[in-house]
């Protein structure tokens, strides 16, 4: 008897302590469900997108220790302009800035910092949340894993590199059509419906589940790859699946080694994650707004930093001119590269942009470099997705450009 009660002694603890891990377990994937849920709301937005690692799984981007030759930006700074015009309208940038819950903005010109200003009591040091400006950024890394021969050609099947996607949509599509947006793949993007595949998607991630395992889920194709453009941010999650197993190396470690340790300020970045440690490619990177205007930089100088060539050229000129197709939703005013946007009729101009209002935008002619991030919750108030707001964000850095330069935009 007394045997049997040590025994059932043993399994009753046994049991206790499992039931306090799942216990704890469940407690966090609620926890993480909850900021998940709330990760927009207009009380918590402007702290979240300066805080995600706060709610979400993260890893850094290895440092080398060093600071490299003019990690420091010399400034000159002076008054921003005042006014733009849009639409055949005058606006007030200030004002607009303000009701776009702008929380930083910072202007280069040939190097320089001539405008630096945070908003909403966020600081300099906040590493703010890129979302997808983050593709550009892996669209520079796809540009040197092609230059070092670990991606034979853009022409490949994305299935030659990443066989789990085999059986699955991505089948056949080439890597250049999914660079373009192009992938045909079935993908419902719209943030505000709670069972799109954006946010199931967000929930996945949030909750510690395999991002690449959400990717080789979908399964359907809304047309032939290749012959519209829609804008489906798991291309990119694809993309970065085919860099991973070309080059050997996590995001983290490849943006380590090729860009980020022989540009940065030796100040932490990092990527947001999935469960398993794989980065969040199409929107994860969390930087201070000077390091994305470092990045900014980098292409106005077509790759080059400090005299070393770091993205090549010739991708550069390739991924930020003009060769997608056309928008399945007649976004014609907006046109896209490979994984960077053009503005409508372009002067040479080009940017990267991130939901609620995340923007680097590049002016060789003038050069300009704009970084501007927000928290902007009516970032659909146009009704079109977005894009006639996006398109006067690009007036603002138009007006800004040549206030700050010689450079004035071509007028019809």
């Amino acid at each position: 008897m007394r045997q049997f009660s040590k025994w059932a002694l043993r399994i009753i603890t046994v049991l206790v302590v499992i039931g306090a891990g799942l216990a704890a377990y469940n407690w966090e994937r609620l926890v993480r469900l909850y900021n998940i849920n709330n990760l927009f709301a207009e009380a918590n937005i402007v702290q979240n997108f300066s805080h995600m690692k706060d709610i979400f799984f993260w890893a850094p981007i290895p440092e080398n220790g060093t600071k490299p030759a003019g990690s420091d930006w010399p400034e000159t700074l002076s008054a921003m302009p005042e006014t733009y015009v849009f639409d055949g309208k005058k606006g007030n940038i200030n004002q607009r800035l303000e009701q776009f819950s702008t929380t930083s903005l910072l202007v280069l010109h040939k190097g320089e910092i001539v405008h630096e200003e945070y908003f909403h009591g966020t600081k300099k040091e906040d590493r703010r949340v890129s979302w997808s400006m983050a593709k550009s950024v892996l669209s520079a890394m796809f540009g040197i894993a092609i230059s070092e021969g670990k991606i034979a050609n853009i022409e490949d099947p994305v299935t030659k590199y990443v066989e789990v996607l085999k059986g699955t949509a991505y089948a056949g599509i080439s890597i250049q059509d999914v660079l373009h947006m192009a992938s045909g793949v079935k993908f419902n993007e719209d943030y505000l419906d709670f069972n799109s595949d954006i946010k199931r998607m967000g929930r996945v991630l949030a909750l510690g589940g395999s991002m690449d395992e959400f990717a080789a889920s979908i399964k359907e194709r809304e047309r032939e790859s290749g012959l519209k453009r829609q804008y489906t941010s798991i291309d990119t999650h694809v993309l970065g699946m085919v860099l991973r197993a070309a080059t050997g190396k996590s995001l983290m470690e490849y943006l380590a080694e090729k860009i980020w340790s022989k540009m940065s300020s030796g100040e932490s970045s990092y990527y947001l994650t999935d469960g398993y440690g794989v980065a969040f490619a199409l929107g994860g990177l969390n930087m201070r707004t000077r390091d994305y205007a470092r990045f900014g930089q980098l292409f106005l100088n077509k790759g080059k930093w400090e005299g070393q060539q770091i993205v090549p050229e010739l991708w550069v000129e390739q991924s930020t001119t003009v060769s997608a197709p056309r928008s399945s939703i007649d976004e014609d005013e907006l046109q896209y590269g490979f994984q960077w946007w053009m503005p409508p009729a372009t002067d040479d101009e080009y940017f990267a942009v991130g939901i609620y209002g995340q923007y680097i935008y590049i002016n060789p002619k003038a050069e300009i470099v704009v970084v501007k991030t927000a928290a902007n919750r009516d970032f659909r108030a146009d009704g079109q997705n977005g894009r006639t707001i996006k398109v006067e964000n690009i007036a603002i850095f138009r007006a800004i450009a040549e206030h700050y330069s010689d450079w004035r935009y071509p007028k019809n």
